[in-house]
C-alpha cells in the first residue's frame, strides 16, 4: 500500500457529498452545499488531506447523485461491487442509511478494504459486535466516524472539566435543540434506524462518556414523538455516574425557543455556551462569603437564599480559546490503515455508546431509570 490511503465512498447524499468534498480538496469537514460548494479553508493546526488521503471515487443507488458527483469531477462507479473490486481502493467510507451499515461493512472487509463508518455504526451492539468478529477475523480496520469529539464548544468544556476551572464539578448538560421537526428522509423511518437518540444522540453520549470518567450507575430516558409517531423526534436523558456526577443529555426538534447548548456547574463556578457560535462565558466564585446578601422579594414572598449575589465576590469571563485539528479523524484513520498508529475513536467506545442508547429506549419502554454498568 501507498502512503496515500485510497477512499471510495458509498452513500452520496449530504454525508458522503460531504466526505468527499473534504477529501477531495484535502480540507477536511466541509462546508457541502447542494450548489457544489467546495468547503473551507485549512484553519492553522489542521492537516492538509491530501497529503495523507486521496478520493478515488463515489457511488450512490440514485442516478441523481451519480450527477451530482460527476459534475464535481469526481469518479463515479457504477456499483458496490466495482468498488470492492477495485485493487487501488484501500479504504470503503460507508455513508448509507443505518440499516445497511452491518452488510456493507462485512461486505467490504471481506473483500479486503478496512471501512470508515458513519454513525450509529449499527443498528444494535449484536449487529456491531458481529462485524468487528469480520473485522478480526480479516485484519481489516473498522472505524466508527463519531466526529463530534472535535466540535470546539465540546473541547472547550472538556478543558474546563478535566482542568477544574470550575472546581469540581457536579453536574452537566448538553443538547441540541431545533424547530423542524423530524427530517423527512430515511430518518423519520424506524426500518432505516430512523429517529434522534439514533441520529444526534450518538455524539451528544459519545461526547458525555469520553468526558465524564467511570461507569454509569443509571440512565433514565423519555423519547418526544411531537411531529413522529414512528420515531422519536427527540428525547430527555438523565445519567448517574459512579462519581456522583449526574449528565442531561436532550435533542429536541420542536423547540422555538432554545436552552443552551452547554452549561456545567462545578463548586467554584459555572459555565455556559448557548450556540455553535456563541463563544460562552463562565462566572467564578472569588469567596462564599457575601455580606451583602439580603433578602429579596420572589413573587409574593421574601429569600435570601436565591438572592444575586454581588460583583465582589464572583467574577464573569468568556471562556479560553484553544486549537484543535479539525481533521485529525480522517488523518488518524490513514495512519491506523498504514498501521502507523492507534484508532482515536476506538470500537469498544463505540460499542458501549450503542448499548448505552439500547439503555434508553428500555429505560422509555418501561418508564423507570434501569441500571447500566
Amino acid at each position: 500500500m501507498s502512503k496515500i490511503v485510497n477512499v471510495a465512498i458509498v452513500g452520496c447524499g449530504g454525508m458522503g457529498g460531504g466526505h468527499a468534498v473534504a477529501i477531495a480538496t484535502g480540507s477536511g469537514q466541509a462546508l457541502w452545499m447542494t450548489d457544489g460548494s467546495k468547503g473551507r479553508e485549512l484553519a492553522p493546526g489542521d492537516t492538509d488531506l491530501k497529503t495523507k488521503m486521496a478520493l478515488s471515487g463515489t457511488f450512490d443507488v440514485k442516478e441523481e447523485r451519480q450527477e451530482w458527483a460527476r459534475k464535481q469531477g469526481f469518479n463515479t462507479y457504477s456499483s458496490f461491487e466495482e468498488i470492492l473490486d477495485d485493487p487501488q481502493v484501500d479504504v470503503v467510507l460507508i455513508a448509507t442509511p443505518n440499516d445497511s451499515h452491518k452488510e456493507l461493512a462485512i461486505r467490504a472487509m471481506k473483500a479486503g478494504k478496512s471501512v470508515l463508518c458513519e454513525k450509529p455504526v449499527m443498528m444494535n451492539s449484536r449487529d456491531f459486535e458481529e462485524v468487528l468478529e469480520v473485522a478480526k477475523e480479516t485484519g481489516r480496520v473498522f472505524y466508527p466516524r463519531q466526529n463530534r469529539r472535535w466540535d470546539k464548544d465540546y473541547l472547550t468544556i472538556k478543558k474546563l472539566f478535566e482542568e477544574k476551572t470550575l472546581g469540581d464539578v457536579f453536574h452537566i448538560e448538553s443538547r441540541y435543540h431545533g424547530s423542524r421537526g423530524i427530517p423527512g428522509d430515511w430518518r423519520g423511518m424506524k426500518e432505516k434506524g430512523g429517529g434522534m437518540m439514533f441520529d444526534w444522540g450518538v455524539h451528544l453520549l459519545d461526547r458525555m462518556v469520553m468526558m465524564i470518567p467511570g461507569k454509569i450507575k443509571t440512565v433514565y430516558a423519555r423519547m418526544t414523538h411531537v411531529t413522529n409517531d414512528e420515531v422519536d423526534d427527540g428525547f430527555i436523558m438523565n445519567m448517574t455516574f459512579d462519581s456522583g456526577i449526574t449528565a442531561t443529555v436532550e435533542v429536541g426538534t420542536c423547540n422555538f425557543i432554545n436552552l443552551p447548548l452547554w452549561y456545567m456547574a462545578g463548586t467554584k463556578g459555572t459555565a455556559e455556551i448557548k450556540d455553535f457560535q456563541d463563544r460562552g462565558h463562565m462566572v467564578l466564585l472569588r469567596s462564599w462569603e457575601d455580606k451583602d446578601a439580603t433578602p429579596i422579594l420572589m413573587g409574593e414572598g421574601l429569600s435570601k437564599t436565591m438572592a444575586p449575589r454581588g460583583s465582589d465576590t464572583m467574577d464573569d469571563m468568556p471562556l479560553p480559546d484553544i486549537t484543535y485539528d479539525r481533521n485529525e479523524l480522517y488523518s488518524n484513520v490513514c495512519d491506523v490503515v498504514l498501521g502507523e498508529g492507534e484508532q482515536i475513536v476506538k470500537n469498544e467506545e463505540a460499542l458501549r455508546i450503542l448499548k448505552l442508547m439500547e439503555a434508553a429506549l428500555e429505560s422509555d419502554r418501561r418508564g423507570t431509570s434501569v441500571e447500566f454498568e
